[in-house]
């Protein structure tokens, strides 16, 4: 496109373009200007010396990483937990968008929307408080678990379940909110399909897995991309609200131990490393689910 082209689709469209601003600026100050900070990974910073005057160390504070005791922990952490929330809390918006849209009584479809997006808008910490009391030694959960013949105890202190508490908690707070889009491409669906299927015998079920599914696919091939683009990002907010150190060994994330490297113990350069560490392996993760999707399917971000 030309620099002609450029000016002469502004002034037919400036509007569009002033409504843009906005959200322009926002990204830039907060998304772009934020990136110059990754030079800290290669400092000893301070704050006192600033980018310009501290300490050029190279890549010291990576190989401090790599050597260290926390690294494989970090990352087999990251991993599974990332992987076990791709695996049971990503198709569980799909699965609820699907049977939701079989229910036919309007008023209790939009009972049961509502119900389930209710825990999305709640406060992370009251989110944790929940799960604490729930999975207390006189919780809810623990007194279920204990009358089906387990043992009553603190279940969040025990470091074999933190992963299967927090992954359940992922998808009880997202099932719901997640699912809107899903919702969205199902009501897009051509009706008249449905119609031929009925008129060719086909029952729900076939319905459902040769017309609903496919003609929401690419929804949920982009919505996978994306989730790869984060495979190792597992936010440290509901980590750091649940975990001990008792519970380190299967808790302990990248982003939880970037928290406490760069804000507890002031290590700014050596926490930017691991941060950008995990932005690289991140961004290596998207571009090869978007390869493999492109290779193999018609859907892919670029």
């Amino acid at each position: 496109m030309t620099w002609k082209a450029v000016k002469r689709d502004f002034r037919m469209n400036w509007q569009i373009y002033v409504m843009a601003l906005p959200m322009i600026v926002y990204f830039i100050v907060f998304n772009y200007v934020p990136m110059l900070g990754i030079v800290m990974a290669f400092q000893r910073f301070s704050p006192r010396h600033g980018y310009f005057k501290s300490p050029w160390i190279g890549l010291q504070n990576f190989r401090d990483f790599f050597g260290s005791y926390y690294f494989l922990r970090l990352l087999r952490n990251t991993f599974l937990i990332s992987f076990l929330s791709l695996l049971f809390a990503f198709p569980a918006p799909v699965i609820f968008a699907l049977l939701l849209n079989e229910v036919r009584n309007r008023y209790f479809k939009k009972t049961v929307q509502t119900i389930s997006y209710m825990p999305h808008f709640i406060s992370m910490v009251v989110i944790a408080g929940l799960i604490r009391d729930f999975t207390d030694t006189d919780g809810l959960i623990t007194m279920m678990v204990a009358a089906l013949g387990g043992q009553q105890r603190n279940l969040l202190s025990d470091p074999s379940l933190f992963r299967t508490i927090y992954v359940g908690s992922e998808i009880w707070q997202g099932i719901g909110f997640n699912s809107i889009i899903f919702l969205a491409a199902l009501s897009a669906v051509d009706q008249e399909l449905y119609e031929a299927a009925i008129i060719d015998g086909a029952g729900r079920w076939k319905q459902t897995l040769h017309i609903t599914i496919p003609s929401i696919a690419p929804t949920i091939i982009i919505m996978l991309i994306l989730r790869m683009g984060s495979l190792f990002s597992v936010g440290f907010e509901k980590i750091i609200l649940l975990y001990t150190p008792m519970t380190y060994e299967t808790a302990d994330v990248i982003s939880s131990f970037t928290y406490r490297k760069g804000l507890l113990e002031a290590n700014y350069g050596y926490s930017t490393a691991v941060g950008l560490f995990n932005s690289v392996i991140n961004f290596s993760m998207l571009l090869v689910a978007n390869f493999f999707s492109r290779k193999y399917s018609e859907t892919s971000l670029f």
